[in-house]
């Protein structure tokens, strides 16, 4: 350590009692983290690049400090699933410094790491009051049975209103209205469900009957639209 002749000339002076750094929330404990390792956490971080175009949603199962499990989901970007692609091979087996400190191909994830980092070093992170944390593998948990993103698609305009094209229960096929042609209920595909009864053997359009539904008043409608077509 080199110092200064300044403070060479000083005379020591006890800097007084040390407590440590304050305690935060990790799997159902408190904890002084001191280091990266002392870090064990799951949770989300959200991340944009720098024209707004995309968006990246960055979960991460961290324990020990070194990253056991990522889930990458990127939206409005067609590059970004590239990108998300790649970051997925990254991620895992880094700590969490080191993945802090990584280019993560897409600014819009490498944003999300950094939230997601500044909410696991402050103690907010989901599994903060899980004793014993979330297994390796949770994250597929965010995904549901059919293992797709839960991606919500609405496109409106002044003129014509608006189009649901895509909802939490699936890919939107018809709208139905009602007489003054307000939005009453929607029928859907779930394609999760429709992939794994095709991979099955199921026919194809058997497989698509099967994982429709419908929501709402849909069969009080007065009209049914397709919501890409009319």
């Amino acid at each position: 350590m080199i110092y200064t002749k300044e403070v060479e000339n000083m005379c020591p002076v006890n800097k007084g009692a040390y407590h440590g750094p304050a305690p935060i929330p990790q799997e159902g404990k408190w904890t002084q983290v001191k280091e990266i390792s002392d870090i064990s956490a799951l949770t989300h971080g959200v991340g944009w690049c720098a024209p707004q175009q995309g968006a990246c949603k960055l979960t991460l199962n961290v324990k020990n400090g070194i990253i056991e499990e990522a889930l990458v989901e990127t939206i409005g970007c067609s590059g970004m699933t590239h990108s998300a692609a790649m970051a997925g091979e990254i991620l895992i087996g880094k700590t969490l410094l080191e993945a802090l400190n990584t280019d993560l191909v897409c600014d819009a994830i490498n944003t999300a790491m950094r939230e997601l980092f500044l909410k696991i070093v402050y103690g907010r992170s989901q599994s903060a009051f899980s004793e014993g944390g979330l297994a390796v593998g949770a994250g597929l948990e965010d995904l549901g049975k059919g293992t797709r993103s839960q991606v919500g698609t609405i496109y409106s305009t002044k003129a014509k209103g608006p189009r649901y094209l895509e909802l939490a229960e699936g890919y939107i096929t018809e709208v139905a209205l009602d007489e003054e042609n307000n939005i009453i209920g929607y029928k859907y595909v779930n394609i999760g469900k429709m992939m794994d009864a095709i991979k099955a053997g199921t026919d194809p359009m058997q497989a698509i009957e099967k994982a429709s539904g419908k929501y709402g008043r849909f069969d009080e409608a007065a009209k049914v639209i397709d919501p890409r077509q009319e």
